[in-house]
């Protein structure tokens, strides 16, 4: 069972840290990416990515080290990475109970290889909602796109006859 973590918000200094926990990351998921191309990838999160989103993490409460993030932009979870040290442990299902709870975001895309990844979200109550052949650089990486399925009340009782 995964401890309880803290969601804040990363302060500016954290910006470096949240690239290596970036790129620890996709190095031990997303082993059908090339270097070359997660070196590339790299930079846009670093120039670019970080600064378009309302980002979050959650830090190990004895070391401070981030131990994931996630970055929201709308109602859609642009980015969710956890430090491969601290899998397992909660921080994802943490991080994306904020983003859905607090932020609002319901939608997601993952990479069709990243299949650790599309278990979770499956269990963290996702959908697929449709496919695209490439990633959003163009690239042949497909994704699915996912939608939180949110529940109402009424599912799950039985009605009185």
């Amino acid at each position: 069972m995964g401890r309880v973590w803290v969601v804040e918000t990363p302060q500016h200094n954290d910006l470096k840290e949240l690239c290596q926990v970036w790129d620890d990351s996709v190095r031990a998921t997303h082993d059908f990416l090339p270097n070359r191309y997660i070196q590339e990838l790299r930079e846009l999160v670093e120039h670019s990515y970080l600064k378009a989103v309302t980002l979050i993490c959650c830090k190990d409460p004895l070391t401070r080290r981030i131990a994931g993030f996630a970055g929201i932009h709308a109602d859609k979870v642009e980015m969710l990475f956890i430090d491969p040290e601290y899998r397992g442990l909660g921080v994802g299902n943490s991080l994306l109970r904020h983003a859905i709870n607090h932020l609002h975001a319901v939608q997601l895309d993952v990479n069709e290889q990243n299949l650790q990844a599309i278990g979770f979200y499956f269990k963290q109550g996702f959908e697929v909602i449709g496919r695209s052949e490439k990633d959003g650089m163009g690239e042949p990486y497909p994704l699915l796109h996912l939608r939180y399925k949110r529940t109402t009340p009424a599912q799950g009782k039985c009605s009185r006859a």
